[in-house]
């Protein structure tokens, strides 16, 4: 079976990442996978770069002056949304071409147009991954406190000074709703919780939409033996808890309830270890906690490293579709502490697989219990396992082999 997924990068941002690692799950599997991408930042041989950088920017800037304009000529909040008017022409690539199944993951910043996902979808199987909310609502990722995309968008939040009744969400919502009426697409949500969301939008809720969760190499994720605490730069013989964000005073990350965890264990002895861009340094001054920031870490057997020390993995976020970070802490030996009125709910059953924070419990006191009281090792490999390469790829595959068995052109 030759399977094409589509990914606005390989490695730039965690939908990239977890899609790479889709590719490397199937192809184990005995799938011909590739992966065709707008920014290609490996040169792995089965990642193909869908166009020259120079010619992949102009959808994604003329795709943006529609959102200046649509917004009212405000730069605020100009990133956070997607219209997906503009985009490469993908439909005749050689790789669509060949493919059996294509897969569609995060497609947005002018990468692919919702016209050209039509005409994909009239020649090939598409399977659509969400790895947020972007697919349900008019433009954003992320809806928040924001309910319209159970009825349908408009008035939206991010739009400062153009939203109306008939504004730029309200029009990409009537996109997106005539493109799935008209096309015949397979939705995988990564999450329970995503998938419920789904069921419930005015977009999908007539559309079948499964949960196949992000595939890990559970394998490699607790390495056999680590890098030391010395050699990582950490201090021995206390307990560590680690908050690892690609940037971690990102706002929906809500670094500074992070803070505020880690200022409530002063009394534990623990060391805070933050993995991750940081803008504003002037943030580290609030912690009161010991702290080491490592920065931003791209050598996966340090990460690893670094959580097989851990005694907990802290997730402060608003809004999570899933929750790598805490998996691979999980995986790792690193109890998991975090919300679960999200994706993370997958990987925490409160103190089974993780401790859970939020209106009964704060954050510290969940962390509190992390070190006092930690899950057995062995208890959180187990979890983890169910989002195993072999796991992940079987569904995919099983997934696959249905449509194939359906499509007719």
């Amino acid at each position: 079976m030759n399977v094409v997924l589509v990914n606005h990068s390989d490695t730039l941002g965690g939908a990239s990442v977890v899609t790479f690692r889709l590719m490397e799950a199937l192809r184990l599997h005995g799938i011909d996978a590739h992966l065709l991408v707008r920014d290609n930042q490996t040169d792995c041989p089965w990642v193909t770069c869908a166009a020259s950088r120079w010619r992949a920017s102009i959808p994604f800037y003329k795709e943006h002056a529609r959102i200046f304009l649509g917004n009212g000529f405000s730069r605020a909040d100009l990133f956070k949304v997607s219209i997906a008017t503009d985009g490469l022409s993908l439909s005749s690539h050689p790789l669509i071409k060949q493919a059996d199944v294509v897969v569609l993951n995060w497609v947005n910043q002018g990468f692919l147009s919702l016209k050209e996902v039509r005409r994909i979808a009239a020649i090939k199987p598409v399977v659509w991954v969400m790895h947020d909310m972007w697919n349900i609502t008019g433009i954003c990722h992320h809806a928040g406190d924001c309910d319209r995309y159970l009825t349908a968008c408009h008035h939206c939040p991010l739009l400062h000074s153009g939203a109306s009744a008939g504004d730029l969400s309200a029009k990409t919502f009537r996109r997106k709703q005539r493109l799935y009426d008209r096309v015949d697409i397979r939705f995988v949500a990564v999450s329970n919780w995503l998938a419920e969301r789904a069921r419930q939008s005015a977009l999908l809720r007539n559309q079948k939409v499964e949960v196949i969760h992000n595939p890990f190499d559970i394998a490699t994720l607790r390495p056999v033996k680590p890098m030391t605490r010395g050699a990582l730069g950490l201090p021995d013989g206390v307990p560590l808890v680690v908050i690892c964000a690609a940037r971690l005073d990102d706002p929906i990350k809500c670094f500074d309830k992070a803070i505020e965890a880690l200022n409530g264990i002063t009394d534990t002895n623990a060391v805070a270890v933050l993995i991750g861009e940081l803008r504003d340094h002037s943030l580290l001054s609030q912690i009161h906690l010991p702290f080491r920031h490592l920065g931003p870490i791209y050598d996966s057997r340090r990460l690893r490293s670094v959580f097989a020390h851990a005694a907990a993995v802290l997730s402060t976020s608003s809004f999570e579709s899933f929750g790598a970070t805490l998996l691979e802490g999980q995986a790792a030996g690193a109890t998991p502490v975090a919300p679960i009125h999200d994706g993370r709910g997958d990987i925490i059953t409160d103190g089974v697989t993780g401790y859970a924070f939020g209106p009964n419990r704060s954050a510290a006191d969940a962390l509190r219990m992390a070190i006092s009281n930690p899950i057995p090792a062995d208890t959180l490999l187990q979890a983890a396992a169910r989002y195993s390469y072999r796991s992940v790829a079987n569904a995919y595959s099983n997934l696959f082999s249905e449509m194939l068995a359906h499509f007719q052109l």
